[in-house]
């Protein structure tokens, strides 16, 4: 399949990426070569600049595998063996994704549920923290693409600093990380993966970890694998990952980051998704389409949109149909509504958004559903 004809990726992840970003794994490096260690050391060091933090205080630790590895390889490194106890924040699949991890490994854990489509009440918040229960880590989802909403994160981190000081503050920027803004100021560990806003290709997470709370987490992890601790004191000494690295994915990371200081930043990609996402919404508005997240709460990542209640709706249909047009969405994941979901992240323009208005209109006509939808 040649460039042209390759769909495009309206999804969470994995996503589209620049062919000069998928050129760059036609090399291959062993794992002690010199230019690929000096290739770890960069990427490292080109994460903290990203995310404004100082190379003194905090330290990049790069794992292989989904960002799911690098989430639980936080909540395992933080959480003492003996006495060590999380709090959960879960508004959507995500923070309930960290909750089974708790469960499966044996992690004692508390769980704060809220509404899929708002962020956290504060004052919820603060009364589980101050409910007398000592946490040793905190938990939270920045953006929660189950369901789009971007959640308060930075008010949540100022709540744990002052009602419970000796915690960890652990933040899931998994897909925002690059493109959201985000104050490191009351927060100690922050994950996100290759291939989101940073959009190189997947096999590769990563935890930016606050140095001095990292020290304290020695010998808390119940698995090898996912010991930060152990993976950054390796990392630092020699360079190296502990076990075999995905070679042609950083190498991949390492031009995505090019491109990503070429687009200008932080700024640059939010403005790009912003206007995608603008574009997304007046489009599907104008078809009919009813976001499922007020736009008050709303993140530029991905949206979440009501199934239409036509009888010949069908999502498999509607599904299958835009796919043949070159066109891929996803569907939804909020257990309380039938929606289905539109990223816009990733090598994406707005003319592949307004290209994606255009399938959607003309596979709406094949189903017959007049518009606009109802």
């Amino acid at each position: 399949m040649s460039n042209s004809s390759e769909k495009k990726l309206f999804t969470p992840g994995p996503l589209n990426v620049s062919l000069t970003t998928k050129e760059a794994m036609l090399i291959d490096l062993g794992s002690r070569d010199d230019q690929f260690l000096d290739t770890i050391s960069a990427v490292r060091s080109e994460l903290l600049d990203i995310a404004g933090v100082s190379p003194g205080d905090w330290t990049a630790v790069l794992l292989q595998g989904s960002g799911t590895y690098a989430v639980e390889a936080v909540i395992q490194t933080s959480t003492p063996k003996s006495g060590g106890r999380v709090l959960i924040l879960a508004n959507g699949a995500y923070g309930k994704r960290m909750e089974t991890m708790c469960s499966v490994t044996g992690i004692e854990y508390d769980i704060l549920r809220s509404s899929e489509i708002t962020p956290f009440n504060r004052d919820e918040v603060e009364s589980k923290l101050k409910s007398g229960v000592r946490y040793t880590t905190v938990c939270i989802v920045h953006c929660e693409t189950s369901s789009g909403v971007l959640n308060n994160a930075e008010e949540v981190a100022v709540l744990v600093r002052e009602h419970q000081p000796s915690a960890f503050m652990f933040v899931d920027a998994m897909s925002s990380f690059g493109a959201i803004p985000l104050d490191f100021s009351n927060v100690d560990f922050v994950v996100s993966s290759a291939n989101k806003c940073l959009q190189g290709v997947p096999g590769f997470a990563f935890a930016l970890c606050r140095k001095s709370c990292l020290d304290k987490c020695k010998g808390n992890s119940r698995s090898l694998s996912l010991d930060l601790a152990d993976q950054e004191k390796n990392m630092t000494a020699t360079r190296q990952f502990r076990f075999t690295p995905p070679t042609h994915c950083i190498l991949a990371f390492q031009q995505a980051l090019k491109e990503f200081r070429m687009e200008g930043g932080l700024e640059g990609r939010r403005n790009r998704y912003m206007k995608n996402c603008s574009v997304l919404k007046a489009g599907m508005e104008k078809l009919g389409f009813k976001s499922l997240v007020d736009e008050k709460h709303a993140s530029y990542i991905i949206t979440n949109f009501f199934y239409p209640s036509h009888p010949n709706f069908d999502f498999k249909e509607f599904y299958s149909r835009l796919s043949q047009q070159g066109d891929v969405i996803y569907p939804g994941k909020v257990t309380d509504a039938a929606s289905f979901r539109i990223g816009n992240i990733g090598d994406l323009k707005v003319q592949d958004i307004e290209k994606l208005l255009v399938s959607v209109q003309k596979v709406l006509g094949e189903m017959k559903i007049p518009i606009p939808v109802k």
